[in-house]
């Protein structure tokens, strides 16, 4: 056990990173880090790069297994199953792509289009930015492994779940003609080289770090300023764990946002720190990621407004119930 935490407090939380930082600021910058300018400098500097250092390597790895797994393989395979196994393996499939909510889009219309069940397309559709394999590592050394676990099954359930009533819904009639129509090529798998796959693995890393960079920089800085700016009185009125209202207004407020899961998780750090629920700041995190303003539009044009209501309800209802759970069951975990 005592090597398991050295490896876990070294290779996750990093904490190597953390005394350099340290070193930096205080020796080399000669910065007091009991200053509010010196401990949000340390957040943000220590806590961007222990992002970006987890984000390659683990998006490296991932994309390595997805080179095995081209999506009209993927398909096929899924369009073999069906009931309850089809609708956790499209959940599943949703934990090795790191997406975020609009990038699941142009799957889920593929599947879709290839004739999958909607119970097993929405279940990937809210799987994917809700609980990749990358946002599960991040989460483990940002909190610890029993929060990071416990968040995969409840985000797994809620997309069995919000599948099964999808399918048993019986809203095919709901999606858009041309997504039902598009045309599907149906080619054998290339067989790819170790260099061919590492070549495919980096450059999912390139444009993802495209993709979020600004996020990551964007969330890092609010969680600095959340964790050392705002006083802790002023966000435990607002969001403090035993109000009520502080799950939907957390889920609420998140709808309209946009970014990545790795730009809000700094920010459920530092709301957590503040003597937020750790449930309400899990809502926050969930609702931005899975039902973000931008997403909703883009799938607007792919589904029609009654099966996108019914989305909708799902996912939100189900993310304030997980925010309450995690909230009466914290002592558990923290």
């Amino acid at each position: 056990m005592t090597v398991l935490k050295w490896l876990n407090d070294q290779l996750l939380r990093m904490d190597w990173l953390n005394g350099l930082v340290r070193v930096l600021l205080e020796d080399g910058l000669g910065l007091d880090l009991s200053s509010r300018v010196g401990a949000s400098l340390h957040f943000f500097i220590f806590d961007v790069i222990k992002i970006f250092i987890l984000l390659a390597v683990l998006i490296f790895s991932i994309s390595w297994v997805q080179s095995y797994f081209p999506p009209e393989r993927t398909r096929r395979i899924l369009g073999g199953m069906s009931g309850f196994k089809a609708r956790l393996s499209g959940a599943l499939l949703g934990t090795i792509t790191p997406f975020c909510s609009c990038s699941s889009i142009p799957l889920f219309i593929g599947f879709t289009s290839a004739g999958l069940p909607l119970g097993v397309t929405f279940a990937f559709l809210i799987s994917s930015p809700l609980v990749d394999l990358a946002s599960v590592i991040l989460l483990a050394s940002i909190f610890n492994w029993s929060i990071a676990l416990t968040y995969v099954l409840v985000g797994l359930l809620l997309a069995v779940l919000g599948g099964t009533l999808i399918g048993r819904a019986k809203m095919e009639r709901y999606i858009e003609d041309f997504v039902l129509h598009s045309p599907l090529l149906d080619l054998p798998q290339e067989q790819l080289t170790r260099r061919d796959r590492a070549q495919f693995a980096w450059a999912q890393v390139s444009d993802i770090f495209r993709r979020v960079w600004l996020y990551v920089l964007f969330g890092v800085g609010i969680g600095a300023a959340i964790h050392n700016w705002i006083p802790a009185v002023w966000i435990e009125t607002m969001l403090g764990q035993n109000n009520w209202w502080s799950v939907p207004l957390a889920t609420l407020v998140g709808v309209p946002m946009y970014a990545d899961i790795f730009g809000t998780l700094p920010i459920a750090e530092a709301l957590v720190g503040k003597g937020v629920g750790l449930g309400t700041a899990l809502a926050f995190m969930m609702a931005v990621t899975a039902l973000s303003l931008p997403s909703l539009i883009m799938l607007k044009k792919v589904v029609k407004a009654p099966l996108l209501g019914l989305f909708f309800a799902i996912v939100v209802v189900g993310i304030m119930l997980i925010g309450y759970l995690f909230n009466a069951f914290a002592y558990l975990f923290i």
